[in-house]
């Protein structure tokens, strides 16, 4: 099951809602993330009521269309408990884009367009953490604001890490890919 169902399972966990309310939660709750469409969210309560994780409750319309109100069952709140206490594996493989694009850069192109790219990437990083460290210091930023901006800024740290050490290990990679 996705993450984006764990989290509507966890936001039916207050209350029954409607389909607009849990998308609309959802956006404030995380503010920082994706947004979530309103496609995903009709389309993984259907899986959810199929599974039996959650049920209708009845409909309204609010001065609009239709609203199903939908609710968390017990096996909804089982699946739920469950998966918060299921510790996230590391993950076995390092799958990034980032660093496809270096090896491809290496493959295709040489050392100068790998370099080139990475030295791009650092300056786009390092103008995102410039982005995140702003969020945490604005006093109109809530703590969940606060929360997402450190995680995204360790990550970008890491990823600002690794650019530099390639930038100097770049040559030496590319003679390993061209022998």
């Amino acid at each position: 099951m996705s993450t984006a169902a764990h989290v509507l399972l966890a936001l039916l966990a207050a209350g029954p809602q409607h389909g607009y309310d849990l998308k609309k939660t959802h956006d404030q709750r995380f503010p920082k993330a994706k947004p979530i469409a309103f496609g995903q969210v009709y389309g993984t309560l259907g899986r959810l009521e199929r599974d039996g994780l959650v049920e209708k409750r009845g409909q309204s319309r609010e001065g609009g269309p239709d609203r199903t109100e939908f609710a968390l069952t017990d096996a909804g709140r089982e699946k739920l408990r469950a998966w918060l206490e299921e510790i996230e594996t590391p993950a076995p493989y390092v799958t990034s884009t980032l660093l496809a694009k270096v090896v491809v850069a290496l493959l295709v192109n040489g050392v100068e367009q790998a370099r080139g790219y990475l030295a791009e990437q650092r300056r786009a990083h390092t103008a995102r953490l410039r982005e995140l460290t702003a969020v945490k210091t604005d006093p109109e930023s809530s703590l969940g604001d606060v929360i997402a901006a450190d995680f995204a800024i360790a990550h970008l740290d890491a990823d600002l890490r690794w650019l530099h050490t390639t930038l100097d290990r770049v040559a030496d990679l590319h003679r390993e890919v061209h022998p």
